[in-house]
């Protein structure tokens, strides 16, 4: 028999940031697929919880609560013993907890469960860690293979507490590890408390790194796409090292935009071009739309900056005349829209939108429909983590080659000259206006 000081839930969360970390940082500190290992710890991590629980529970103190004076005596804990539980992806390598000096001989009613019931196993596993909160579906889901509540509704409610602590790890961990090119956000809106009938923004942020790397660096909620809540949410980044992006890209959220501008003025800011032409679709009749799409396709296909620029204006001068809310459309932040055009060819297509991001929300869609209605932020921000981080281990990278970089860094400068140059004009104005 093997005794532990740390219960084995902990070594395992541990053994599961280290590959997370892994993951995160490019750093390989997982032997094989990470994508398998982080699931099969998961899982482990999983029982491992309810095994301590069903204990807890059986004991009436927590692990390392001493037994109070005057209170029954129950037993105490004895250790873990070493199991084998079958699943479908190979045996997974328990560490049960035992008990002494009880009054009545503990058995794992758990253990014994799983043993026989391992397909519940995998619903738990994808309810943690893609659905994750619905702590009702995991006590029933116990409840309908035994017929039997192996754990209460709190004890359950405990376990997916790991949820929240990867969330709050996630909120916090350091970014200046990454070696941002590209930033992107955009939000998805959820109502949160139904009964006040409010919508709740979620903001997220996604970054392109060097190496061609897609990486999820933040979320957070806010009543709104403010501009206070998105100052902050950016002003978050840079405080935990963010590098100053070379372009962000979002839709046309005035708090949004506003927010950028001031936060990252050296970056170039671009609009979302996914949206925009949804925008313009719907300026113009069906027919029409098919006709003119080709035109302002052009446009955001242009080869050069200086190009696009031209067709645009020939555009607008084209049809302002026979559709002028068409063309308002078109001309409205039209240099947000055109600056894409200034980065390397090949990385325009991933840049010029927000389109994985509105992926991501599709998949977390789909999560969660299946729950009529969030009643707190902490429940809503752990499902809407969970499917979204876990998505983001599928992300591909986007191809970055040596003369890219080159053309990366030159831009950088130019962005760089073109603040310098600015600032100084600007002091040189105010100084004059001091004079007068």
């Amino acid at each position: 028999m093997r005794s532990f000081r740390i219960p084995p839930s902990e070594r395992i969360h541990k053994e599961i940031r280290e590959i997370v970390e892994g993951m995160t940082s490019g750093n390989k500190m997982f032997e094989g697929n990470p994508i398998e290992g982080l699931m099969e710890k998961s899982k482990l991590l999983i029982v491992e919880q309810l095994l301590e629980k069903e204990v807890e529970e059986f004991l009436n103190r927590p692990y390392y609560q001493r037994k109070k004076q005057g209170a029954e005596n129950k037993g105490y804990r004895n250790g873990y013993e070493p199991r084998k539980l079958k699943t479908a992806e190979g045996a997974l390598a328990l560490e049960v907890p035992q008990v002494r000096d009880s009054q009545e001989p503990f058995r794992s009613r758990i253990q014994q469960f799983f043993q026989s019931n391992t397909d519940v196993l995998e619903k738990l596993s994808t309810e943690m860690y893609v659905r994750g909160l619905s702590t009702r579906d995991i006590e029933e889901a116990l409840y309908a293979a035994t017929g039997d509540r192996l754990l209460s509704k709190s004890s359950v409610s405990r376990v997916t507490e790991i949820l929240w602590q990867e969330y709050e790890w996630f909120i916090t961990r350091d970014l200046s590890l990454f070696d941002l090119v590209y930033l992107v956000v955009d939000a998805v809106y959820e109502t949160i408390r139904p009964y006040i009938k409010t919508n709740e923004a979620i903001l997220v942020a996604y970054g392109v790194t060097a190496n061609g790397r897609k990486v999820l660096l933040h979320m957070d909620l806010g009543n709104k796409e403010s501009y206070d809540f998105c100052r902050d949410f950016f002003r978050n980044m840079v405080q935990r090292g963010l590098k100053v992006p070379l372009s962000v890209t979002s839709d046309g959220a005035p708090g949004l935009i506003k927010a950028i501008e001031e936060i990252f003025p050296q970056s170039l800011r671009i609009r979302c071009w996914v949206h925009r032409m949804r925008n313009l679709a719907a300026k113009l009749p069906p027919e029409l739309w098919e006709r003119i799409k080709p035109e302002v396709t052009a446009i955001r296909d242009s080869l050069t900056y200086q190009e696009g620029k031209e067709r645009l204006k020939n555009l607008v001068q084209k049809y302002q005349q026979e559709y002028p809310s068409f063309i308002r459309c078109l001309s409205d932040d039209q240099e947000a829209l055109l600056q894409v055009l200034k980065l390397p060819y090949r990385h325009r297509k991933t840049i010029r939108s927000t389109n994985l991001v509105e992926r991501m929300f599709l998949e977390e869609r789909r999560r969660t429909s299946v729950i009529p209605q969030f009643l707190t932020e902490k429940s809503c921000l752990k499902l809407v983590f969970s499917v979204l981080y876990r998505a983001s281990y599928r992300w591909r990278r986007i191809a970055v080659s040596e003369k890219e970089l080159r053309q990366i860094e030159q831009l950088r400068a130019q962005l760089n000259q073109k603040k310098e140059s600015f600032s100084s004009s600007k002091k040189g104005v105010e100084m004059e206006a001091v004079k007068v």
